[in-house]
C-alpha cells in the first residue's frame, strides 16, 4: 500500500502552511492542525503561484536561490539540496531572473517544487489548470 503525501491529502502540493491569508478555492477549515487545504489540486497550485507572486512582487525575491531560501528555509529543510532539484528540473540558473508572468517558466518551477514537496511527478494538467485560475486574477 502506497502512503500519499500530506500535500497530496490537503490538496496543498506546495505544503503551504495555515497563516492570517486566506486563498481563493481554500478550505474554510482545515483538519490539519499545521497546513492549508484545498478544495483542489487546481486550487493549490493557484495558491502557489500567488504565494511565489508574493515573493517577487512584495520580497523582491526574484532568482530561483531567493524564493527557494524563502519558501524552504535552512533552519527547516535541506534548502541547497532542494534548490539543486528545481534548478536540474527546470533548466534555469539559480540566480537568472524570474518573471512571474512567463507561464512555461513559473509552471515547470511550480511543477518542481511540487515534487521536492510530495516525492511524486506533478500532473501538469492540474499545474496548468491552477496556473489559469491564478493569471485570470493577475
Amino acid at each position: 500500500m502506497t502512503k500519499i503525501s500530506r500535500g497530496l491529502r490537503n490538496n496543498n502540493p506546495g505544503n503551504i502552511r495555515l497563516g492570517k491569508f486566506h486563498y481563493l478555492g481554500e478550505n474554510e477549515h482545515s483538519s490539519d492542525p499545521a497546513f492549508r487545504q484545498f478544495k483542489s489540486m487546481e486550487w493549490g497550485y493557484r495558491a502557489m503561484f500567488v504565494l511565489l507572486r508574493t515573493y517577487v512582487v512584495k520580497h523582491k525575491c526574484d532568482t530561483l536561490r531567493q524564493i527557494i531560501n524563502r519558501y524552504a528555509p535552512p533552519v527547516e529543510n535541506h534548502t541547497d539540496r532542494y534548490l539543486q532539484y528545481v534548478v536540474r528540473a527546470t533548466r534555469l540558473s539559480p540566480d537568472e531572473e524570474i518573471t512571474i508572468t512567463d507561464k512555461a517558466m513559473m509552471t515547470s518551477i511550480v511543477a518542481a517544487m511540487s515534487e521536492v514537496e510530495n516525492g511524486i511527478k506533478a500532473d501538469m494538467d492540474e499545474v496548468c489548470r491552477g496556473w489559469d485560475l491564478f493569471i485570470a486574477d493577475f
